[in-house]
């Protein structure tokens, strides 16, 4: 549905992105990651056919962004970080608005608008002045205007920016509520975020593409050991040397919880079987024994941890 095949976006000297290429299936929703000025928002802006690319193609469904634009715009909804909102307006009108700019029939506007105000929780609110709602509410409305005329695509940058943690939560039901119907690109800095709306994520820096997969993919790949969680009923008083002394185990820490111990072991080792084999040897009493993958966190901080360059773009 979505296809980047090897773009470049200049600004005058400086190099926004560099020779990127990915691909979105039909119904999938990926999270864009990266640091502040990795180039997310130069890649949204090349996607909407808000400007060329310098190098490159970009398509949506099948139309090419810069000599299709007309096509791609009535199959994709926007919403920028700063939602384009007229304040002095009700909810009602400017979907109304929205939604005549799009060239929606008056029958087919009238349809769409009790849709998705009703998608968008909007149902109660929209009489009200769009500049006398909440951040959360607004966001709402950015989001309804995007998805007005039912286009098979969304670009969505930073979502949930600003929001408090309850309307972060809505707005994340919301937009999984969306998948499936929609093939949804989002950039996000809230990493939690990604790791629950996302099938995939794409790591930018440095205006290059770092990593493309599942989260999941993507710890498995970075991990140069293996991390196990041990809780037990009771613990030894030299716990920590007994189990450092299995073979295969690099390491061993007490966590915070009352007789939990983090392992770290060779990949190649069975530690599992061993760490088992020990606790009822003590008869210690084994309640969780389960393996730790690295965080998207984790993840991030690795394939971006190296200094920032000097480029000014400011997505």
């Amino acid at each position: 549905m979505i296809e980047v095949q090897h773009v470049t976006k200049q600004y005058g000297p400086i190099t926004a992105i560099q020779d990127i290429s990915f691909s979105v299936k039909e119904g999938e929703i990926v999270a864009f990651l990266g640091p502040n000025g990795a180039g997310k928002t130069t890649t949204m802006r090349l996607l909407t056919g808000y400007m060329p690319p310098t190098e490159g193609t970009l398509r949506i469904a099948g139309y090419d962004c810069f000599e299709s634009p007309i096509q791609v715009k009535q199959r994709i909804g926007y919403l920028p970080e700063s939602p384009p909102l007229y304040l002095e307006l009700t909810v009602h009108e400017y979907l109304t608005f929205v939604g005549r700019l799009k060239g929606l029939s008056s029958e087919l506007l009238t349809q769409r608008k009790c849709r998705v105000l009703e998608q968008t929780g909007l149902v109660d609110v929209q009489h009200r002045v769009i500049g006398h709602l909440s951040r959360g509410y607004r966001q709402r409305v950015g989001i309804a205007q995007a998805i007005l005329h039912d286009p098979p695509v969304l670009i969505l940058d930073e979502p949930t920016v600003g929001l408090d943690p309850n309307q972060i939560i809505e707005i994340r039901d919301l937009i999984k509520s969306l998948a499936g119907t929609h093939t949804i690109i989002l950039s996000t800095h809230i990493l939690s975020e990604a790791t629950a709306l996302c099938q995939r994520v794409i790591i930018i820096h440095q205006g290059r593409i770092a990593a493309i997969d599942t989260p999941e993919q993507l710890s498995a790949r970075l991990r140069h050991s293996q991390k196990l969680s041990l809780t037990v009923k009771q613990s030894l008083p030299d716990m920590e040397p007994q189990l450092r002394a299995i073979p295969g185990v690099q390491e061993v820490c007490a966590a915070p919880s009352s007789n939990t111990f983090i392992v770290e072991a060779s990949l190649d080792s069975d530690i599992q079987e061993d760490l088992t084999q020990f606790v009822v040897k003590h008869g210690l009493g084994l309640l969780e024994l389960k393996s730790q993958s690295l965080s998207l966190e984790d993840v991030f901080i690795r394939l971006t941890h190296n200094t920032p360059s000097n480029k000014t773009d400011k997505s």
